[in-house]
């Protein structure tokens, strides 16, 4: 059996740590940050840091590497800038074209363009949604944190709009993942599919815990 104490890990090769601890906490969403910049150039990049905060008021957070110095992050300069950010869901069948958004691509050239995907812009939102994306989430900065741990950055998102087909919608409110083909991610190179999962009702302490059909 495999056991790093917190010393060894810090021993290990940059790359195998990296990917050891990327992976080590499990399957996490995969999806495509659009933003512009202020002259409106367009940028897309896919992100996994991406988590649920609260429901009411509805937040979204995302969570941003420390660049190395000299490094351009479009992604941040761009939400810092406009305030304004879009997550898009895609399928896999289009992960080589999503994780080909990670490629360092030199301002003004768009990622939309050059990975395949179509810009889609909607009143009062000054970031541009995927096209014909399962499912399109319009976010407006809120709170911005340089983590002194280790310089990540912590953008908190207001959810503004959300675009979906009433058919992913269940009448609980929950989305159905699977047949929106959504992808997750494991590390920083593998993308998989949703499975049916399991659902359960709400438990309590008294009762076995009971599947929702």
């Amino acid at each position: 059996m495999a056991n790093w104490s917190h010393t060894d890990i810090m021993a290990l090769e940059g790359r195998f740590r990296a990917n050891l601890i990327n992976t080590i906490a499990g399957f996490k969403p995969a999806l495509l940050v659009g933003t512009a910049s202020a002259a409106q150039e367009p940028n897309l990049a896919v992100f996994s840091n991406i988590f649920h905060i609260g429901a009411s008021p509805p937040l979204i957070g995302l969570l941003v590497r420390p660049s190395p110095e000299g490094t351009e992050r479009h992604t941040l300069e761009n939400i810092l800038d406009t305030k304004h950010f879009t997550l898009n869901h895609f399928s896999p069948a289009q992960a080589a074209s999503a994780h080909y958004t990670s490629a360092r691509f030199n301002r003004p050239q768009s990622e939309f363009l050059a990975c395949g995907f179509d810009e889609q812009w909607r009143e009062d939102h000054r970031a541009p949604y995927v096209a014909h994306a399962a499912i399109q989430i319009g976010l407006e900065l809120v709170e911005h944190q340089l983590l002194a741990v280790n310089q990540t950055h912590l953008l908190i998102g207001s959810v503004r709009h959300i675009y979906t087909a009433d058919e992913l919608v269940r009448p609980d409110g929950s989305v159905n993942l699977e047949k929106a083909e959504s992808t997750v991610a494991a590390g920083l190179d593998s993308y998989h599919s949703v499975g049916p999962g399991q659902r359960f009702d709400y438990a309590k302490p008294d009762q076995p815990p009971r599947k929702k059909s």
